[in-house]
């Protein structure tokens, strides 16, 4: 016989979120501790579920290794898919590659590409964001889901807003960005004025690692590449 289940009361409601800031603080603090000493890194994000076959894959393993070789880390989600090509690209290329790893029902898991002192795990994924954003010097965004659209969006708001500092942000597959450049251009801007047209220039669209790496060494020319500590 199943048994009942009862809603937990307003009091252990509250002591539960007490003692979560405490899990929180550790996170940042592990965080802080390890990603501060990685050096200047450009983060990959997009789908865990594309395959090893899938075209973007093997792209983004191919700008992984370039982004290495060219004297940057990489900074991925740590799971499977584009993740994975991510860490790869930088694991064969000898060049640093960290995993941040969230814990999920379903699709996550660390992938074998994460140099071993250099993967984390998080709950929250508030936390494992500022990781992201505090630590890069670019992102390179490959074709995603909602995960890897909350993680554009969030960046292009937070360099919009001066909340943090100009990076470049590089859409990789015209294919798949098109649609929703084309929405943001007539939507946003043209019909509804919800966003200015100096916004657009925080967005690069290329389809090759010879494009990612050109627009990063022009970033590093033009204002320095360094952590953002």
């Amino acid at each position: 016989m199943r048994k009942e289940q009862h809603p937990r009361s307003w009091n252990e409601i509250k002591t539960n979120d007490s003692w979560a800031i405490f899990k929180i603080m550790g996170e940042f603090v592990n965080g802080f501790e390890k990603m501060s000493q990685i050096g200047p890194c450009v983060s990959i994000f997009g789908s865990a579920r594309t395959r090893p076959e899938n075209k973007y894959y093997m792209l983004a393993e191919k700008i992984a290794k370039s982004i290495v070789e060219a004297g940057y880390g990489v900074i991925t989600g740590g799971g499977p898919g584009i993740m994975e090509a991510g860490n790869k690209g930088a694991h064969l290329g000898g060049g640093t590659s960290v995993g941040l790893n969230i814990e999920l029902p379903f699709e996550q898991h660390d992938n074998p590409y994460i140099d071993s002192d250099k993967s984390l795990d998080f709950d929250y994924f508030f936390v494992r964001k500022v990781m992201f954003v505090k630590y890069s010097q670019g992102f390179v965004v490959m074709p995603g889901g909602f995960g890897t659209l909350d993680e554009l969006f969030e960046a292009i708001t937070l360099i919009q807003t001066n909340k943090i500092e100009k990076f470049p942000i590089i859409l990789v597959g015209t294919d798949f960005w098109i649609g929703i450049l084309d929405w943001i251009k007539t939507t946003l801007l043209e019909r509804f004025h919800n966003i200015s047209a100096k916004d657009l220039d925080l967005i690069h669209l290329v389809d090759s690692e010879e494009e990612v790496i050109e627009i990063l060494d022009n970033f590093y020319k033009e204002s320095g590449f360094s952590p953002n500590f």
